[in-house]
């Protein structure tokens, strides 16, 4: 037999393929990482056991120099590297901030410091974490509006409310931005223009950690909970891992420890939490394939959509769903219709001499067989509708796609989302196909 074509080799091979998959192409050699290792050498950071890396699937994350064992700590950063509302106030903007009526937001300050040292350029102290920030975002208020439209329904209403929080506070900031007008020889509107603030906005809300912060005199009433992290903020999210994320107040430290163990070389996860995709969508910017917490929204329109329109007890099931918490977080997931969804269902579909047994519906006990039946085939319409939707959306956006190069990574998470909304869909009908099975 001719070397390299036997079993143990297929084996290695197979191995070596599958760790190629997660193994990542070291960065640490750019300019951007040579200059943020030395600036936090300065603030008396070095990291033994991580490199900078960029991965397939993922991008840019940190890969382990070696392996990492369980409960090791695995970035512990001083608290001289981390950018808060106390950077702000011993800036050359902490006066303006001090004697601001009314007292700005911690949001506020960190995003209006965010754009001031993005505006000095070379002279920011902070210019090597700025240098390898994302020039821009991806959450829905950074989508253009015609691919916001192919955003699940529950989620383009979130999406447009995003839009709407950060343009008002965008507008009740700018006579506070006016204000710094003598710290700066340019125009303030031209430094602090809405697409600034949209840029230090999503870098806060999408990279800061959670860190309680002292209550401190010249901020507005708003929990001061947000600091960014730089290098611990190249760490992606997967749901399938745990870690311990915390100030360490004994070591002036942030610290990351891990609950489980990680290979040399591989890349080096946190969670931001058990987040759906379209949470990780909205919060975040992107999408988690495979993810466990992954679900599909059932609104209250859809709920409805397939009952008589001649049921008289209608508005009163509803109203009992809204008094009971059961019409919202409806929703089907990788195993099927969630209970909260069926039992909605099942209240819905009582008949008029079943109605007065609606509590012990929403306590999960059985009325009858054929409520049980009727319920499943709603629940199966309403999946098969979900199915058609986004199979429609698919093809909208392939056919966008082709015509619009310049959207083509907007479209492309779109077109994630929805891949994966669809593989739950197509779950949750063969399972509701085998419960239907019972009563047949």
């Amino acid at each position: 037999m001719k070397k390299g074509r036997g079993r143990t080799s297929r084996i290695r091979r197979r191995k070596l393929f599958r760790s190629s998959e997660s193994r990542g192409v070291n960065e640490s050699y750019k300019p951007e990482f040579i200059e943020l290792k030395r600036w936090l050498k300065n603030r008396k950071f070095e990291d033994p056991n991580l490199i900078p890396a960029r991965f397939p699937g993922t991008g840019r994350g940190l890969m382990s120099k070696t392996s990492l064992r369980e409960g090791q700590v695995i970035i512990s950063l001083p608290e001289s590297c981390l950018l808060t509302t106390d950077t702000v106030m011993r800036s050359y903007l902490g006066a303006y901030v001090a004697k601001w009526q009314p007292h700005p937001s911690p949001l506020l300050a960190l995003c209006t410091f965010l754009v001031a040292e993005k505006h000095a350029g070379t002279r920011s102290p902070w210019k090597p974490y700025l240098e390898i920030l994302p020039k821009a975002y991806t959450c829905p208020v950074c989508l253009e509006p015609e691919v916001v439209n192919l955003l699940p329904k529950p989620l383009k209403a979130r999406a447009r409310e995003q839009r709407t929080h950060v343009q008002e506070f965008f507008t009740s900031s700018r006579d506070f931005f006016s204000s710094l007008q003598p710290l700066f020889s340019e125009a303030v509107e031209n430094i602090f223009s809405y697409r600034a603030l949209l840029w230090a906005w999503c870098t806060v809300n999408t990279r800061a950690v959670y860190m309680k912060l002292r209550r401190r005199q010249g901020f507005s009433a708003e929990p001061d909970t947000c600091a960014l992290a730089p290098y611990l903020d190249l760490l992606n999210h997967s749901p399938d891992v745990q870690v311990k994320a915390a100030f360490n107040e004994e070591t002036r430290c942030y610290e990351i420890r891990t609950v489980s163990s990680c290979r040399q070389h591989e890349e080096v996860f946190i969670c931001y939490g058990p987040h759906d995709n379209q949470r990780l969508l909205l919060e975040y910017g992107f999408v988690s394939p495979r993810n466990p917490h992954a679900c599909v929204y059932v609104s209250e329109d859809m709920l409805v959509k397939y009952l008589p329109s001649t049921d008289k007890q209608m508005n009163k099931k509803i109203s009992i769903l809204k008094d009971h918490g059961f019409i919202e977080n409806l929703t089907f997931g990788w195993d099927g219709p969630s209970w909260r969804l069926l039992t909605a269902l099942k209240l819905l579909c009582l008949e008029a001499s079943e109605f007065t047994c609606w509590k012990k519906v929403l306590l999960g006990e059985i009325i009858s067989d054929t409520n049980e039946k009727t319920s499943l085939d709603i629940a199966q319409k309403i999946c098969h509708y979900f199915i058609e939707e986004t199979n429609a959306v698919l093809q909208k956006v392939s056919h966008i796609k082709d015509k619009d190069v310049a959207l083509v990574n907007q479209l492309t998470l779109v077109e994630t989302l929805r891949t994966e909304e669809l593989k739950i869909l197509q779950a949750s009908t063969e399972l509701l196909h085998n419960l239907q099975t019972a009563f047949t």
